[in-house]
């Protein structure tokens, strides 16, 4: 360890000195080092007057003070935005014209002096990551959209305090990172000022502003706000000030460190892009993921999450942040490891472990088994590729890693060893190395050694194994792992092996640290009736499925045992192993009634949805609908609990195509009248009208209707852009697939990916399949000017349900005339299509 901290402290020195000064786009990770070695005690004051009409600019004025250590370069400030949007600017006093290159403002030298320095700046605001809207808008600069903003040091490992002034429309209420100071109103605007911000990154700098509620709770030790739109709230709002008050009462339990931020606020937004983003004092939400109505068990424990993932972060990069994106991750996993053990105190260990399963692996497989999957840590040379490398390896695949660690070291010691590092590196930066080198101090294993693998590469193992019996006896019974694809090597860890014997079970541990490993304690043992592997859920992996037992998926008694299984059998189905696509569905299918727990029959009815359109030939599909629509709402009716019929009648939605389907949703739609047991709320009904709008070309006035049943105008405005999507003719479609194509950043990015979703509908693929070159053709342009999960949502929406040859020619004649392409957005085509590349084999040709 010595020698890498050597290396690594040279690499700095050397970095530094040499500094090139070479001006490029972004912030490359040598501008960062340097900048992080020349400058400290960073505070921005900022003030932005919003005007009441969204087309007029944002005026803004900005003082920077910071200290230097030495004046003998330039110095490059972000600013992604051209020299003629800088109104003045003087440093230390002086007035200078700006030179604008490269998206940064270039400072001289002789302008600046060493130690404290001051550059006023008034300009007007780039308000592409400010999201604006009629009445309301909200930052959202995560990982480096700060600078389209306002002039900054965009880089994580530049920790500021930021002063706030909004001027607002009068009417609209503020929220910021800092405690609210004053307001007051001049004619018609209302002006906000906040206090000082507690120590954080550019990429955690924000505020809401806006025509909204408000609401106010003790949470903790201190009043929390609320911001919210919602027209009919209903009892949300305690369970959301309850659970973030649980939250927080473990977190600072489990971390021994109190709640490290000055204030607790938050904002519920409207389609916002993601689940939530973690600003302290002004941590933002999708509105619709906090506000449920007549919610599943899976809504209610998804909301729970959310929020424990959000406080989380509080703790795990607010007041540690990652020195530089590459290092992204580590906020995310212990965010979402943290949320996992907040939603364990809850629910208990058993229900918490069957929500780890379900979860986590199917996602995290969902890119690891493809031919785009990326390590958990990539490399990153320019802070403009941040937004890239976000994705379901880093939530998903890490939190699994992360439980396996935990497992390797004891939960008393990896809990010491995370207080040690959260209490060493408060208010600060730190990297995975000096994470490691802490735990290291706690494990009696070599951490080094297995964060290699686990963390510095990517893929799956294939575990296969081979039996041999003595008459009625087990000889020997030996297990062999091998990646997936790539280089030989191994992924240590604990995996479970289950004997099912007809009236017990028989469970060992294996700690699976080779390529081959006899597992002695079986020797000897009954010939049982088959085997089970990874029956508690907690290895990772693409394991064998017993002949003898798949059929009997449904007899375990165990609900994470049946999602373990249902998820191995799947995640064999796309490899060609086990079973066919229709076999499996028609496993799913006898599984429907005797399935009693409701979120593994949400993860269920995703797999038979999955299969019947991806992995289903068209005439097959059609075949096949009627018998599926029927099981699917004979297996509804047989369920007591609402939370699993809500989720089986989403299912027989999903896959209703027959007129009799069509007409039994048509006439719930209509009437409101659910079946007996089924709660139904207005979301629900707003999704059922897309439905058979989308199935049912002679239903052209139900989104009609719909929208002049809805009472909020923000659902009406969604609804309103969706329409043309769902349109029976095939010119208004072909309309909006022009203007989404063509102008992909241009509206709000869950519309688009959820229109684009209905446009390229196997149902509607014959009229849209003309856009896929000119789809992938414009996939920089959306990593370059959207948010960091567009890239992906775009290319889901888009291939995530084609299965044709000639769509899977596209891809591959694009990747082909593209072999200098960007590697980390070719990853996320691979990731995205895989499903497409694994019909060519999976699906019977005609």
């Amino acid at each position: 360890m010595r020698k890498y901290l050597i290396g690594f402290i040279t690499f700095i020195t050397t970095a530094t000195s040499a500094f090139s000064q070479q001006i490029t786009t972004g912030v490359s990770s040598e501008l960062a080092i340097y900048r992080r070695a020349e400058i400290s005690a960073i505070g921005y004051q900022l003030h932005f007057n919003i005007p009441a009409v969204k087309k007029e600019n944002i005026l803004a004025d900005e003082t920077i003070r910071f200290t230097l250590k030495s004046n003998n370069k330039p110095l490059q400030l972000d600013f992604k935005q051209s020299a003629e949007k800088i109104r003045s600017l003087s440093v230390n006093g002086k007035q200078f014209t700006p030179r604008s290159q490269q998206e940064h403002i270039i400072i001289p030298a002789a302008q600046l002096k060493k130690g404290n320095n001051t550059i006023e700046i008034s300009f007007i605001a780039g308000d592409a990551a400010l999201n604006r809207n009629n009445d309301y808008l909200y930052a959202l600069l995560v990982p480096d959209r700060a600078r389209t903003v306002f002039p900054c040091f965009d880089q994580p490992d530049l920790k500021a305090k930021f002063s706030l002034t909004l001027t607002v429309p009068t009417g609209w209420r503020g929220l910021g990172n800092g405690a609210l100071i004053d307001s007051n109103q001049s004619g018609t605007q209302t002006t906000f000022r906040f206090k000082e911000s507690d120590l954080l990154p550019t990429y955690l700098f924000s505020f809401t502003a806006g025509k909204f509620n408000r609401a106010a709770q003790q949470t903790g030790k201190s009043v929390a706000e609320l911001l919210y739109r919602e027209t009919d709230p209903g009892t949300n709002i305690d369970s959301i000030f309850q659970a973030h008050t649980s939250a927080l009462r473990f977190l600072e339990e489990w971390t021994a460190i109190l709640y490290p931020f000055q204030k607790i606020g938050f904002a519920a937004i409207p389609d916002f892009q993601y689940g939530g983003m973690e600003h302290p004092g002004a941590v933002l939400y999708k509105a619709s993921s906090l506000f449920l109505k007549e919610p599943t068990k899976d809504q209610l424990l998804s909301r729970q999450t959310l929020i424990a993932h959000e406080t989380a972060h509080m703790w795990f990069g607010d007041l540690v942040t990652m020195q530089w994106f590459n290092d992204v991750w580590m906020k995310e996993v212990f965010a979402n490891f943290m949320a996992d053990k907040v939603v364990e105190q809850r629910l208990g260990t058993e229900a918490f472990q069957l929500k780890f399963v379900q979860d986590h692996y199917p996602a995290a497989y969902g890119v690891d088994r493809t031919s785009g999957a990326n390590p958990i840590r990539q490399q990153l040379e320019n802070l403009q590729e941040a937004g890239s490398m976000y994705g379901s390896i880093i939530y998903h695949k890490a939190p699994i890693m992360m439980r396996q660690l935990e497992a390797r070291m004891g939960k008393n010691n990896f809990q010491k060893g995370i207080r040690e590092y959260l209490k060493t590196y408060a208010n600060g930066n730190a990297t995975w190395n000096e994470l490691i080198k802490i735990l290291a101090k706690y494990s009696k294993e070599d951490l080094y050694d297995w964060n290699r693998v686990w963390v510095n590469e990517p893929g799956r193992p294939v575990f296969d194994y081979t039996i041999k019996y003595n008459g009625n006896k087990i000889a020997e019974l030996a297990m062999t792992q091998h990646p997936e694809r790539g280089s030989a090597r191994i992924w240590p860890q604990i995996v479970t092996l289950t004997l099912v014997y007809a009236d017990s079970l028989h469970t060992v541990q294996v700690n699976m640290n080779k390529a081959s490993l006899q597992i002695q304690e079986l020797t000897g043992l009954e010939k049982p009736n088959w085997i089970l592997f990874n029956a508690d859920g907690m290895g990772y992996g693409l394991f064998p499925v017993d002949s003898q037992g798949r059929q009997k998926l449904w007899q375990l008694t165990s609900p994470v045992s049946r999602a373990a299984a249902a998820i191995n059998l799947y995640e064999n189905v796309l490899a060609g192993r086990a079973m066919s696509p229709s076999e499996f569905i028609n496993l799913l299918a006898e599984g429907l009634p005797l399935e009693k727990e409701e979120t593994n029959l949400r993860l269920l009815t995703s797999y038979l949805g999955n299969l019947y359109w991806n992995f289903t030939a068209p005439d097959k599909r059609t075949a096949i609908a009627p018998q599926l629509e029927e099981a699917l709402w004979t297996a509804m009716q047989a369920q007591t609990n609402p939370g699993s019929k809500k989720v089986l009648f989403r299912a027989y939605q999903q896959i209703g195509v027959t007129q009799s389907a069509l007409g039994r949703l048509y006439e719930i739609w209509q009437t409101q009248q659910p079946p007996s047991g089924l709660r139904l709320a207005e979301d629900d009904y707003i999704s059922l009208a897309l439905a058979i709008a989308l199935k049912n070309d002679t239903a052209t006035s139900v989104l009609i209707r719909q929208r002049e049943r809805l009472q909020d105008e923000d659902k009406k405005a969604r609804l309103s852009f969706l329409m043309p999507a769902l349109s029976s003719e095939p010119a208004r479609r072909d309309s909006m697939l022009t203007y989404l194509v063509n102008h992909p950043n241009e509206a709000k990015e869950s519309w688009t990916a959820t229109a684009l979703g209905y446009l390229h509908h196997p149902l509607r693929q014959h009229t849209a399949a003309k856009y896929l070159p000119k789809s992938l053709e414009v996939l920089e342009e959306i990593q370059r000017k959207g948010d960091i999960f567009f890239p992906q949502d775009w290319l889901s929406a888009i291939f995530g349900a084609y299965q044709t040859p000639e769509a899977w020619k596209v891809v591959e004649q694009f990747l082909q005339h593209h072999p200098a392409y960007n590697p980390r957005l070719k990853a996320k085509i691979e990731q995205a299509t895989d499903n497409l590349f694994r019909a060519q084999g999976l699906i019977p040709k005609q």
